[in-house]
């Protein structure tokens, strides 16, 4: 959401598409999109009338533009908050769950999110996925 503001806060000034993506670290292709669905939006921002029950509050107009849109497919099993407190699970000492392990395998966090209510269910396959996701976007 963020990152979408930053874009059309940047085009607003006047910047082009290839600057914005080099200054943000984006594709330009989603610069374009951007642009063009805020373009596309103009008439949901309604700037030229009062907020009412058919007009919302400006910010709420806004967000609505900058959402993402419902994509196909089967919507996903994690929530992110859910995915964030497994990854932090792993940081912690094994010990401090009272598993006699020294290291956290899949298997383990698997069953200790479980068992601290943060999933009903999970793979141990899933939880990999999660911790590989998490090292690969952390900056060396």
């Amino acid at each position: 959401m963020v990152r979408r503001a930053q874009i059309i806060l940047k085009a607003h000034k006047g910047f082009n598409n290839r600057t914005i993506a080099q200054t943000l670290s984006i594709n330009r292709e989603t610069v374009q999109r951007w642009r063009q669905r805020w373009h596309d939006s103009s008439d949901v921002l309604c700037l030229d009338q009062p907020e009412s029950a058919k007009c919302p509050p400006l910010k709420q107009r806004i967000l609505s533009i900058l959402h993402d849109h419902p994509r196909p497919g089967t919507p996903p099993t994690f929530e992110a908050q859910q995915v964030v407190r497994i990854v932090a699970l792993a940081c912690e000492p094994p010990e401090q769950s009272e598993r006699p392990i020294t290291e956290w395998t899949p298997k383990e966090l698997a069953d200790e999110a479980i068992k601290r209510n943060i999933v009903e269910r999970i793979s141990a396959r899933s939880v990999e996925r999660f911790l590989k996701r998490s090292q690969s976007s952390t900056p060396s």
